[in-house]
């Protein structure tokens, strides 16, 4: 993880701010509140006739046609989805997620933080079935975010407790993917499939040959989103399955030592995906016209579901199935953690941001229940925000005056 630089002391450089863990999270907020300005100001149509722009690609007779809007959420979002797998793979292979003693806990978490926010909203919107589909918002956890506002608490937070929130919002990412590619599926092209099919067995043929040349996994992964796209599988699911069949270890003898294609690719990627492609989306997905809403469209069952799934489902299914986890004797609390910062990072997982709209845009196509979906999310992230800072701020106050500290102690008479 990177490491925080000291902001407060000496002179704030550029390159300081761009390598400050917060600064995804930052820059996600930003990218949201313009969208929200822009939707509700002078500049509302020139916002939605970019995003209604339509971009083709095409060669000779065959290409892609698309609004704007779809090629940041179809084609930039399988490159974040792409980062995602990458990740994933390196902490299941040799990060935090390879030992069973790390990840039991976090994975336990996730869990609960997943399906109590789903049941959640169900029983909102039991009522109204046609919005039922969207029973997945609420139970997405946004990384960047989350990860962000932890780092703005600095070093009292106990390391134990940021790699339970990163190993957590890995797993859940992982939950997500399954959950998307389960039931949030089109009608299905079969040759599409199998093409994308064939370019998977070229993919895990090279990475047993030991092929290490990046553009090569590119190239066949291109392919692979291009025929995913056509397929009726949601796209972005490409990104996923190209990402686990990329080396991660460097074999023996290797006469060009260092990282390996994966851990190349994460690290080039990370900047762009963290400052470009997930602010993109922000500002693309986060605009909502609040012109005429009243009381009764912000309590409707499809926004206070979501919200309520992400504020109260997640903190509860979190802690409720790690303390289960841990009575049970099956998983033990990182060390320096107690009941109260935990909940503080349980409630900073309802962050779902990036994640959360991203569902939204596959569970709803019409307007209106996309315009619910997004405050909700934002409401819901908003006050998560609030709600886990202050937990976090409380839990990890100051105790140097009330607590004598090891050496006081020994010098006490």
């Amino acid at each position: 993880m990177t490491t925080t630089p000291n902001l407060a002391a000496g002179r704030i450089t550029l390159a300081a701010l761009i390598h400050h863990e917060a600064a995804p999270g930052v820059l996600l907020a930003i990218a949201a509140v313009v969208a929200l300005v822009a939707d509700n100001s002078v500049f509302a149509g020139l916002y939605d006739r970019l995003l209604l722009a339509i971009v083709s690609i095409t060669v000779e007779d065959v290409g892609i046609e698309k609004p704007l809007l779809l090629w940041i959420n179809d084609g930039l979002m399988a490159i974040f989805f792409f980062l995602v797998g990458l990740e994933i793979k390196r902490e299941l292979l040799k990060g935090k997620l390879s030992s069973l003693r790390t990840a039991s806990l976090p994975a336990f978490g996730a869990i609960g933080g997943m399906v109590v926010p789903a049941l959640i909203y169900v029983a909102f919107n039991a009522a109204t079935p046609e919005t039922l589909d969207g029973w997945a918002i609420p139970a997405a956890t946004d990384i960047a975010f989350a990860l962000g506002a932890l780092a703005l608490i600095g070093s009292r937070a106990p390391a134990g407790l940021k790699i339970f929130l990163l190993a957590l919002a890995v797993l859940d990412d992982l939950g997500a993917i399954v959950v998307i590619a389960m039931f949030y599926t089109s009608n299905l092209s079969l040759t599409a499939l199998g093409i994308a099919a064939a370019g998977l067995a070229v993919l895990l043929a090279m990475n047993l040959l030991g092929v290490r040349r990046i553009g090569l996994y590119i190239v066949v992964g291109l392919v692979i989103w291009v025929a995913v796209l056509k397929s009726g599988v949601h796209a972005t699911l490409a990104g996923v399955v190209v990402a686990l069949t990329v080396p991660l270890r460097v074999p023996d003898g290797d006469s060009n030592p260092g990282r390996s294609p994966l851990e190349v690719l994460e690290h080039v990627l990370h900047p762009w995906v963290s400052f470009m492609i997930l602010p993109l989306f922000a500002f693309a997905n986060a605009g909502v016209p609040l012109a005429g809403i009243s009381f009764g469209d912000l309590i409707a069952p499809v926004p206070l579901g979501i919200a309520a799934g992400l504020v109260i489902g997640k903190p509860v299914g979190i802690l409720g199935v790690c303390w289960i986890a841990v009575r049970a004797g099956w998983a033990n609390l990182p060390e320096g953690v107690n009941w109260p910062k935990l909940y503080g990072v349980a409630q900073l997982a309802g962050i779902g941001f990036t994640m959360s709209l991203f569902i939204g845009t596959l569970a709803f196509s019409d307007a209106e229940t996309q315009a619910a979906v997004r405050m909700g999310v934002l409401g819901g992230t908003v006050i998560s925000i609030v709600l886990g800072m202050t937990a976090l701020a409380w839990a990890l106050r100051d105790k140097s005056e009330a607590t004598p500290s090891a050496t006081q102690a020994s010098e006490a008479p």
